[in-house]
């Protein structure tokens, strides 16, 4: 990990690290599909206009323009960034898989069963300042579950107890899940007084960036707040618990407002599922705000522990408006991923560790050219068994073929000589024995590749 990138903020992996990438691509997509979690996948692109529905987040999208116009179309713009900003229907690579997701929901309403649960596993762009746990280039996974019209909260419970199991199934430090509500706040922000509850909540969100005094000046001389009234804020903001007593706590500031009761409600039913069914993995932590506009309920930020300056790792919430079509809506609660931070945390600081280099478990060695048909006879029937093989590529020296192996990070050399008797040698140990291609495997930890915490 201490490679220089060719191009900043578009990592790629070496083999044994992307053996890595893997095996947690590979866990996460059999945890979804253990809940129900059906896969899709967008298109890369989407219209500007789309894509800016919700949220400011016009400086981090990649516009999509051809370096040459159809022929007669006057010639490429002098300023692309300018023309696609001004052009909701110019296109632009996707910055995340929620607002792609909501846009395929209503195109494909007619086809799908709702409550309608996908996961999605794909690359998003992002003109991000490149640093550790922030490319411009990352992968997503995304689990959503969508409603026709209505989707009970239970959902919200759900949705986080999955990815609780998801991530407890990674070879990856302690995890906390951060949860709050936006009906929770913005019912509180009202019932002090602070009707701008989106820009309170975008002030909140810089909480652990700029802290808790910079905050406060930024409730009192950006959205006109008391002194009072941000120091509420922020003791709304300073409550975390790993069970239910955050609700007495709330109501102990003295507060009262129909939308922060129906909030608290809410955040009860996820924390004490979290406490019954995924103890130590969930908190409720009410400095949590999220800055996209579209969440309307519960929110979510997770960390790992020991790590919290990554920053977030998989992040999402409940959205009652961002799908819609005509006088129909669909609302959904989701969570994503980000695979990308995830990994690349784990191959820096050397958390997990792949067995192998290669999916590789045996090579067979060559007597002479001649061997080579009868070589692969021997890796087909290794093959058909599920054991990953390989076939050496000259008749060199043995100790030369064994060498090979051995920096490819193959475990085991098959040999066969002139009367064909088989044998394999595991280059490890230096132990090597009679063996049949009909029937011999390596033991269940050699035969795939193993990805472990280190």
């Amino acid at each position: 990990m201490a490679r220089t990138a060719s191009l900043s903020g578009f990592p790629e992996w070496l083999p044994e690290e992307r053996l890595v990438e893997l095996h947690v691509l590979d866990t996460l997509r059999r945890t979804f599909e253990l809940h129900g979690f059906s896969s899709i996948e967008t298109r890369a692109v989407e219209t500007v206009g789309q894509l800016l529905r919700k949220g400011e987040i016009d400086k981090e999208v990649y516009g999509l323009s051809r370096l040459q116009d159809d022929e007669g179309a006057g010639g490429a713009t002098s300023d692309p960034a300018a023309s696609h900003k001004a052009d909701p229907h110019a296109l632009a690579l996707h910055y995340d898989l929620t607002v792609p997701f909501a846009r395929y929901v209503v195109e494909n309403a007619g086809y799908l069963a709702f409550p309608f649960r996908r996961y999605q596993i794909q690359k998003v762009w992002r003109g991000e300042r490149p640093q550790e746990g922030r490319a411009r280039e990352f992968t997503q996974a995304d689990i959503d579950i969508v409603g026709d019209g209505e989707l009970p909260f239970r959902y919200d419970v759900e949705i986080a107890l999955v990815i609780a199991e998801a991530l407890g199934a990674l070879p990856i430090p302690d995890f906390l899940l951060r949860v709050n509500n936006r009906k929770l706040a913005e019912g509180f922000y009202n019932g002090i007084g602070l009707t701008d509850t989106a820009g309170v909540l975008r002030s909140i969100d810089k909480l652990e960036k700029i802290g808790a005094a910079k905050v406060a000046e930024l409730l009192q001389t950006e959205l006109g707040a008391t002194e009072e009234q941000a120091q509420a804020a922020l003791k709304l903001a300073g409550i975390r618990t790993g069970d239910t007593s955050f609700v007495q706590q709330v109501r102990a500031l003295g507060v009262s407002n129909e939308l922060l009761e129906e909030g608290l409600n809410e955040l009860e039913q996820v924390i004490a599922a979290a406490v019954q069914r995924a103890p130590g993995k969930v908190v409720a932590d009410l400095s949590i705000a999220r800055g996209l506009d579209y969440y309307t309920g519960t929110v979510v930020e997770t960390v790992l522990v020991g790590h919290e300056q990554l920053g977030s790792i998989c992040s999402g919430g409940r959205y009652d408006a961002l799908a819609s079509k005509g006088n129909r809506k669909f609302p959904g609660v989701g969570l994503s991923i980000g695979v990308t931070r995830l990994v690349s945390r784990m191959l820096s600081q050397e958390l997990a560790k792949a067995s192998r280099a290669v999916p590789t478990a045996v090579l067979v060695a060559l007597t002479n050219d001649e061997s080579w048909g009868a070589a692969q006879d021997v890796a087909a029937q290794l093959r058909a068994r599920g054991i990953a093989t390989e076939v050496a590529a000259k008749a060199e020296k043995f100790g030369k073929q064994i060498k090979f192996a051995d920096r490819r990070g193959i475990p085991f050399v098959w040999f066969t000589d002139d009367d064909g008797k088989h044998q394999v040698k595991d280059i490890r140990t230096g132990e090597q024995g009679d063996a049949d291609p009909a029937g011999w495997a390596p033991a269940e930890e050699d035969l795939h590749v193993r990805v472990t915490r280190a």
